[in-house]
């Protein structure tokens, strides 16, 4: 008995919906690489969806720093990225209390996205950098999957607490003054503090940017490398010292606007639908490819 043609093309379909045939997800992939991809440089996409090939670890430990978390294995950036956390962590040890930074989740090694945590961090741009001073740079392995870092918010993040001192400030002007930074996220409070405080050129505030959570660790962007022409790079902030948004933040805490109204018959909501390899940019299936 032969089978009618729609029937084996329905049961083609049908095949092509199930588990066995669906695309993998893209941080799956990306998540089961262990090491940088041999190829040049290059972040492709945006930070919230991409990848970078050539990535350099950072390594566990230096002169002035140590990387934390290590069995995340998310100590990989694009070799600015690198280069730019050697530089400050040099800066961070000629304040008091501080020998270096303590640096958080960079990427992994061939960026995408993550098993779990953040949305960005996805080219080897983003640095989380601990507020904890690093008074102590020979934690073992160990003692670095344990410790954690510090709170500075107080009041849910409308000020900051006794924790903040004037070295986090000098740190993230130094941060924020170097060209190659795009941003900086941290919470409201400390915003807000840091408008108060300074007394010099105000144009690095402008990087400064009020964003939920961001009280353990700050989180810096960085700009898209010259010449790099598949990486995204995000609009820039707002002109001026963006001082008086921070202080809105501050106010919308102390005081939460009233809740929009909700509309019965808006349609729910869909879930974010999480990546497969196609829906990042095509360079980066070379990069898992690559040995």
């Amino acid at each position: 008995m032969r089978v009618p043609r729609f029937v084996l093309f329905s049961c083609f379909l049908l095949a092509l919906t199930t588990p066995a045939f669906a695309e993998p997800l893209a941080k799956s992939l990306f998540g089961a690489k262990t090491t940088g991809s041999q190829q040049a440089a290059a972040p492709f996409g945006s930070y919230a969806k991409g990848c970078v090939a050539g990535a350099v670890q950072l390594p566990e430990s230096g002169p002035t720093w140590q990387a934390m978390r290590l069995s995340r294995n998310r100590n990989w950036g694009h070799p600015e990225t690198i280069d730019y956390i050697k530089k400050l962590s040099t800066f961070a040890r000629n304040q008091r209390g501080w020998s270096g930074l303590y640096i958080g989740d960079i990427s992994q090694p061939r960026g995408g996205p993550m098993l779990s945590g953040h949305r960005s961090h996805q080219i080897g741009l983003d640095i989380d950098i601990w507020m904890l001073p690093a008074n102590n740079l020979n934690l073992s392995r160990k003692h670095r999957e344990n410790i954690s870092s510090i709170s500075m918010r107080r009041s849910k993040g409308a000020f900051v607490n006794s924790n903040w001192t004037p070295q986090h400030h000098a740190i993230l002007r130094a941060a924020a003054k170097d060209k190659r930074t795009a941003r900086i996220f941290v919470f409201p409070g400390a915003k807000v503090q840091m408008c108060k405080d300074e007394k010099g050129n105000r144009k690095w505030l402008r990087k400064i940017r009020p964003w939920y959570g961001h009280h353990y660790h700050f989180h810096v962007r960085l700009k898209c490398p010259r010449g790099m022409k598949g990486c995204v790079n995000q609009a820039a902030p707002p002109k001026g010292d963006g001082c008086a948004d921070a202080q809105k933040w501050v106010n919308d805490i102390l005081s939460p606007p009233p809740p929009k109204p909700r509309d019965p018959n808006a349609p729910k909501p869909k879930p974010r639908r999480e990546y497969v390899l196609s829906d990042l940019p095509k360079q980066c299936r070379s990069v898992l490819q690559s040995q």
